[in-house]
This record gives C-alpha cells, structure tokens and sequence, in this order.
C-alpha cells in the first residue's frame, strides 16, 4: 500500500477528512536537530482551510501533537509520530452522494479497486491528507536549513491571469503578504479577483504554482531512475488536483536551438557556475550548485455548486449537486505543500547522498 513516501527520510500518513484524527509518523530525522514546534504549526496555519474569503469556509485550526521522536525539543533520531484531530466535520453534507459517482472525483476509482469508498469528504482522497506532508514538509526544513537551502513556493498564475517574470525579478519574502500567495502585488489582486468571480458563479479555477530552491549542494540526485527531476516530479504528481510539472526550461525550452539552450559554465572565485540556467539546476538528474525551479500546474477543483450530471453505483443516469464547504482554487493552499514535498525530497536526497562518496 502506497501510503509511505522517501526512502532514508520516509513519511507514513494515515487518517481520513472525516475521521477522528490525521497524521503521520517520519522516520530517518537524524538525532540531536532543534524541533521548533511553532515553526510546525505556522506552515500549518498556512495550509489550514478558513484562513481568507477565497477558501473553504471549513473552520479547522489543525492543532499538530507530536507523540515521539523528541526529547526537551531535540530530535532523538527515533520515529517522529504526530497527529491532527478533525474537529469541524459537517458528514451529513455528504449523505446526497453516498450512491453516486462525483465528476472528476476519486468516487468511481476508490469504488472499483477498494469495493468501497468513504463518501464522507472522500476519505483518503481528500487534500486533508496533506496535513500530514505539510508536517513532515515542516521537520524536513528544520533539518534542511542546517545546510543553508531555502524553499519557497507561490502562485504564478490563476485561470487566464499569469505573473510574467522570472523569479529573480521578485521579492519572494512578499509571498505571504497577500492571500493567494503571489509576490507581485498587483497580479496578486487579478488572481483574487479571477478567483471571487469562479466563487460567485458557483464554480472553480485552477493555475500554477512555482517552486524555487536555492542554496542545493551539488551532487543530489541518484542516477538513472531517481535522478532529482524524476523525485521532485513524484512528489508533486502525488498532490491531488496536480496535472502538470516541468522544471528548468520546460517545455518553452523545445522552441530553442542547442546553441542558445546549452548552460555554458564558467569559475568563479574557485565554484563551478552556468551563466544560464535553462537547466533548472539539474544535469543528468544531479544537482549542479544552482537555483533548482519548477512549475506545478492545478486543475480547476472538482467540486463545484451546481447540478451535474453524472452515475450512480447502479450506473443509471442522474443528476447531483454536491453541498459542503470546498476552495474555488485550491492553489494558494498549496503553496506550503508543494514546498512540502520538496523539503522532503531534499532532506531524502542529503541523506542518500552521504552514502556514495567516502
């Protein structure tokens, strides 16, 4: 069963929308790192839903308990178990669709391969699920930033409204100034409004996010099948909602010529640098020493407020309007997410990596 993610660094997520708790255990945290449990709950705070008008009104406040794997704040090098009650669960929401297959939900899949499904929030195929990767995300970047490596992720666009520019031309300590988590001010207020009119017409919009990683060592990465891009892309492919990656140049780098797509290197002041980086800083699936980026992109959420057509169990033809509280665009959600997976791809691939060169 496919619960588990990493290999060295690995966290088990268990737990249901509409149980009585979510959580995970993370083991591989080596022992003696600081375990600042505020910092825990803060990327909490920034994944939790009833934090703005442009998300689910569902009113959690994800309180984490961390049972083990810490002594007087300080990591013991043992299993990390944490868990976060459900406390503002409305199930009977969902009592009109306990016989019928939501479009573009996980209903009808979880139904043929399990013989049953929960049909409350839909269970394991909820993005409360994700609580659990924002917290190990969040013990990942405690050990993480010992090495001077910072992630951060935000929104680049929202349906038809895109921030065009690089992210070297943004301030990326303004992500958090606004409530789509864009860090142009001024696109930040298009996309809220592209996402108020989805809201106000009873609909959704997807978009994408972005992801930088700066201050990556050279040499993460095992090559041939877990090369860095193919890690990171499994980690956010495991997001639900997630259609697309790419990293690097991405698919705008097939319009170019080899002569202008090559990162040329060059020394300076003794460290070996690429004077682009169409790259993404990654050369044949291992970190090559510069900004690591990639683009994840988000399907419009599937629940919407009006009546659709659709099957029940039996396979007749019928029509469902699904009640609830949901997000109109899950992305600015997910922003803390994807920076998640990313930390914990890394903090996998540092420990992986200390074990190929004496």
């Amino acid at each position: 069963m496919s619960n588990s993610f990493g290999k060295i660094f690995r966290l088990t997520t268990f737990g249901e929308s509409h149980g009585v708790a979510v959580g995970g255990i993370v083991d591989g945290m080596p022992s003696g790192i600081a375990i600042d449990e505020d910092f825990i709950q803060q990327q909490l705070n920034r994944r939790r839903p009833g934090q703005s008008s442009i998300t689910t009104p569902r009113d959690e406040k994800d309180k984490v308990s961390l049972l083990s794997g810490t002594m007087n704040g300080i990591s013991t090098g043992t299993p990390i178990a944490f868990s976060v009650s459900n406390t503002n669960q409305h199930s009977s929401d969902y009592d009109n669709i306990a016989d019928i297959f939501r479009p573009s939900h996980a209903d009808y899949t979880y139904t043929e391969k399990y013989g049953i499904r929960d049909h409350r929030g839909g269970g394991r195929s909820s993005a409360r699920e994700t609580i659990a990767r924002v917290v190990g995300g969040a013990l990942a970047t405690l050990f993480t930033q010992k090495y001077g490596i910072r992630i951060r992720a935000y929104t680049s666009s929202v349906g038809n409204v895109s921030l065009n520019k690089d992210y070297t031309e943004l301030n990326l300590d303004n992500i958090d100034n606004n409530i789509v988590r864009c860090p142009d001010e001024e696109t930040a207020k298009q996309m809220i409004d592209e996402i108020t009119n989805a809201r106000n017409n009873l609909d959704s919009i997807g978009g994408m996010i972005t992801c930088v990683i700066t201050g990556a060592p050279v040499g993460l990465g095992e090559p041939c099948f877990d090369k860095l891009q193919a890690l990171l892309a499994h980690a956010m492919f495991s997001i639900g909602a997630v259609k697309g990656f790419e990293y690097g140049s991405g698919f705008a780098g097939t319009h170019l010529r080899g002569s202008v797509h090559n990162d040329i290197f060059y020394t300076d002041n003794g460290r070996v640098r690429t004077r682009t980086n169409n790259s993404g800083g990654i050369q044949g699936g291992i970190s090559n020493g510069e900004d690591i980026y990639f683009r994840v992109a988000f399907k419009p959420t599937a629940t919407i407020l009006v009546e659709q057509p659709t099957i029940n169990k039996q396979h007749e033809d019928v029509r469902t309007i699904v009640k609830g509280r949901h997000d109109p665009c899950v992305v600015p959600r997910a922003v803390p997410i994807v920076e998640a997976m990313a930390q914990m791809v890394i903090a996998d691939a540092i420990l992986q990596n200390r074990t190929t060169r004496a």
